[in-house]
């Protein structure tokens, strides 16, 4: 199982947001590191047809995803880190809603917004309205709603944002279980997230690919202390997110 992007390419206006951009994520972690505007969430949004690409490639086996369509789109769970939710349903209606969107059956679908809201300690709150709920209990929900129906491929954007340490610890745990079955690219500024967890890290910097490996590569190859180290090393410290 592999997501291969060639040669990228997408221009807003006069700004190249990526620029020639290849990589090939395998199954397990890939933690995606660099400043705002370096090309992450463009990236993301071409992955997801959110945004139309210029030029390049987007295989998954091998196989273009734009002419897979659905069947693509059928393997795919995306965490935004804006928090649009439905603030007048309760979170257990937002899951079933959006798992019917996703064509899951009436069954399943309970079964698997019950197992997630417990997942991320929410059991208690899932059928209080998502108006009431703080930025971190938003963050969980989105969460879930991107782990409906199994996918293969899952995108997270930030998705530790607005969580205390314990249930970062939670979420980075679990996410490293469902990692063993399918690709997982998360993006953060939390940088001790992805080094304690990640199989591999890629930095991006103005649209391109600065550097890639293994956390333990990166940190070898700069005799560096950690992987702060080597987001200040490729990076540089003006790129730094806030």
């Amino acid at each position: 199982m592999e997501l291969k992007l060639e040669g990228l390419e997408k221009r807003y206006g006069k700004k190249l947001a990526l620029d020639g951009f290849s990589y090939t994520f395998k199954q397990g972690i890939c933690g995606i590191l660099g400043a705002n505007g370096a090309g992450k969430t463009t990236m993301m949004n071409l992955i997801t047809d959110n945004v139309s690409r210029d030029r390049g490639q987007i295989l998954f086996d091998g196989k273009d995803v734009l002419k897979l369509g659905n069947a693509f789109r059928s393997v795919l769970g995306y965490m935004p880190q804006q928090q649009g939710l439905y603030d007048e349903m309760s979170a257990y209606s937002f899951l079933l809603y959006l798992a019917k969107l996703k064509g899951l059956q009436s069954r399943a679908a309970k079964a698997q917004a019950a197992r997630l809201l417990s997942l991320v300690n929410l059991s208690d709150a899932a059928h209080k309205k998502l108006g009431g709920f703080s930025g971190g209990m938003r963050q969980r929900v989105l969460l879930c709603q991107a782990l409906l129906g199994a996918p293969k491929v899952v995108i997270l954007d930030e998705p530790t944002a607005g969580l205390d340490p314990k249930e970062r610890v939670r979420i980075r745990s679990y996410i490293h279980e469902l990692a063993k079955e399918c690709i997982v690219l998360w993006t953060t500024h939390i940088v001790s997230d992805i080094e304690s967890i990640a199989d591999d890290v890629i930095l991006m910097k103005q649209g391109m690919l600065v550097a890639h490996g293994k956390p333990h590569e990166l940190i070898d190859r700069i005799s560096g202390r950690d992987l702060e180290d080597v987001y200040m090393h490729f990076l540089g410290e003006d790129d730094r997110d806030a």
